[in-house]
């Protein structure tokens, strides 16, 4: 990774952007002209859509960082093809792919928190970060008295700059004519701001962290790191380091290893949704580690923790109780109580969004035991999204609540998918049901 001092003012923000416009413009003519040399009349999509542009997109958003990046992650939860795929494909890419701060400006971030004399508390104290992502950087450390710790601090000015970096990038998206006709961001792009602003208090996720802790607490195969308060602040978090593998590493270990993670995995997401009503929605590999020894799942970063509101929790229950006993008239019920329906939708509509949730949670009616390696629901999913959007032209995104539940849920199941898990999926999750 290389360092990169992070543009903090709002004007210089948005010329940043607006050079990348500048840039798929000039990108766009010249490709034209070279096509209709040809003679050919391509759309104005697949002019934008080209390798240098794309290239533009991504090395822009990554240096940006911040609300910026961020909204390109969450363009890319929903994947339903909304996008084209080149562009989801490059927006995915940004979950892990951001650019750290040179040391200076790291040094500068955490005496303005510390004070001028803040490398006197640690023995050790690593500058290169070990992750950078769009709001911030993690670093190893190590204590005077030899505790080792991480140590997260935020990008400077990211948080002033969420508002308008969020409606400049929309702007550029709508510009180049990559989102589809009638699709309304509006309310993604409203839940985004202040998602955003959720995540960039590191008081709040220190919060979360806490009780997360005490919720886990019982469960000796969870782990949480524990917050050291008095060098946390606003903007720099610090807790436990913790030495588990990054979960995709699960896939080179014994099938018993795999299949006890998958389980604690699997029975974890349940758990958070349908009994503590709080979940942490960011599904990245990063955000669970394993220790094989102990034979303990750890969870880090609860930045993106959300809390489920009673109603949602609910109908999400009923709508789990209706897919176990594939019942199509309960589960089309309980679609309108979650958000996925309304009254006023056709009855095509209506009937491709119950065969989708069908599908969906058709692991749920395996008796068996389920292979997450040989599934495959998210390539029959995508031909019905593509189906429902594509031909009938239905652009309506889920309520954002539950589009933040598909990110988590969406990436439980990728994850099942990497470490080749086998589990009972049915015995797993049926206690969360409704009762008879």
């Amino acid at each position: 990774m290389s360092g990169r001092k992070v543009t903090t003012s709002r004007i210089g923000r948005f010329g940043v952007l607006s050079k990348l416009a500048g840039g798929i413009a000039t990108g766009v003519m010249t490709e034209a002209s070279k096509q209709w040399v040809s003679g050919n009349r391509p759309a104005l999509k697949d002019l934008v859509l080209t390798p240098r542009n794309l290239e533009r997109m991504g090395k822009t958003l990554s240096e940006l960082r911040g609300a910026a990046m961020k909204l390109g992650q969450l363009l890319s939860m929903d994947s339903g093809n909304v996008l084209p795929p080149e562009l989801s494909e490059l927006l995915s890419s940004l979950r892990s792919d951001a650019t750290h701060l040179p040391l200076g400006e790291t040094a500068k971030v955490l005496k303005a928190n510390w004070g001028d004399n803040w490398d006197q508390q640690f023995q050790r104290f690593n500058f290169t970060p070990v992750a950078a992502a769009s709001i911030g950087q993690v670093h190893y450390a190590e204590l005077k008295d030899g505790r080792r710790v991480a140590v997260k601090l935020q990008y400077p000015g990211i948080r002033k700059s969420i508002d308008s970096d969020i409606d400049n990038v929309a702007m550029v998206l709508r510009w180049s004519g990559l989102l589809p006709e009638g699709l309304d961001l509006t309310p993604l792009l409203e839940e985004a701001k202040q998602q955003l602003h959720t995540e960039a208090d590191y008081l709040l996720e220190a919060q979360h962290l806490r009780d997360y802790a005490e919720r886990t607490k019982a469960i000796d195969y969870l782990e949480v790191p524990a917050v050291l308060d008095e060098l946390t602040t606003e903007h720099v978090l610090v807790m436990d380091w913790l030495d588990g593998k990054p979960i995709d590493e699960l896939v080179n270990e014994p099938a018993d290893l795999r299949n006890e993670m998958g389980n604690r995995l699997l029975s974890l997401a349940v758990t958070e949704v349908f009994e503590w009503g709080t979940a942490q929605t960011d599904p990245n590999f990063a955000n669970y580690l394993y220790d094989a020894d102990r034979r303990v799942l750890q969870l880090l970063d609860f930045g993106a923790t959300r809390v489920i509101p009673d109603a949602l929790q609910q109908a999400l229950k009923q709508l789990l109780t209706a897919c176990l006993d594939n019942n199509q008239q309960a589960i089309q019920h309980s679609a309108c109580l979650v958000g996925y329906l309304d009254s006023t939708d056709p009855e095509p509509y209506a009937y491709a969004i119950s065969q989708m949730i069908e599908l969906a949670t058709s692991p749920l009616r395996m008796a068996e035991i389920v292979n997450f390696r040989q599934l495959q629901i998210a390539d029959e999913l995508q031909e019905l999204v593509v189906d429902l959007r594509l031909k009938q032209k239905f652009y309506r995104l889920p309520p954002t609540d539950v589009l933040f539940l598909h990110r988590k849920l969406g990436g439980l199941y990728l994850t099942l998918q990497k470490i080749n898990a086998d589990l009972p999926v049915r015995p797993i999750v049926s206690p969360f049901a409704n009762a008879a």
